[in-house]
Order: C-alpha cells, then structure tokens, then sequence
C-alpha cells in the first residue's frame, strides 16, 4: 500500500515538472526544437537591390526563438528574398528584390515542419 501511494506522488510530480514544461514550451518562454533559454535573434539579410514586392506567410507551428530563428535562415538562404519573423503574429513579412515563387518559400518553410496556412 505504501509503495503504490510513493509512485503514485512520485507520477504526480513527473506530471506537474511536465505540464509547467509544456506551458512554458506553448507561451514562446521555453528551449524547444533544440534551442535553449540563451537563443540569440537571427540577424536581418539586407536585399543588394529595389524591393519589389512584400507578401506575409502566416506559419503554425512556431512556439518559440528558435523557431523563428530557423524560418527566417531557411528564407534568407534563397536569393532575392529577405525575411523578418513574428513570433505573436505567427507570421513572416517576406521583401522580394527579384521573382521567386511562392511554392519555393512555402517548400522550405514546411520543409523544417511547419505549416504555410496562407500567403498575403
């Protein structure tokens, strides 16, 4: 009887450290996907030419820096286009100094598992 209340605690505690982890990974306050709580800001790319054209792509599935961070590398590796994230927003604000389709930036994007729900 004693050993079943012991495990018993010992799964409620296990559940409270779980519970306060995941509120915290969901709010944008906690290390996820392989960051830590020292993520440091991804810098901007500065486009070489005009800007063309602005369209937004709204993102599920990014929770926190990191994820940001790993969005924003992913789009500033195409040529011709520049990204600033939004983490509240859910969304990336994409600068075009030259053509590049959609499908290419959405590619990428849903390559590191997110999810492209509209572009604007």
């Amino acid at each position: 009887m004693t050993s079943n209340i012991i495990i018993i605690a010992v799964i409620v505690i296990i559940f409270i450290v779980a519970l306060r982890g995941s509120i915290k990974h969901f709010k944008g306050e906690g290390g996820c996907c392989g960051g830590g709580g020292g993520t440091v800001k991804e810098p901007d790319k500065k486009l070489s030419g005009s800007v063309i054209r602005t369209k937004v792509f709204k993102i599920d599935g990014m929770h926190c820096e990191n994820c940001t961070n790993r969005v924003k590398r992913a789009i500033n590796r195409i040529d011709g286009v520049s990204a600033k994230l939004n983490l509240k927003k859910k969304q990336a604000v994409v600068q075009y100094e030259k053509e590049v389709e959609d499908e290419t930036l959405i590619k990428e994007i849903e390559g590191l598992g997110y999810k492209v729900v509209s572009v604007q």
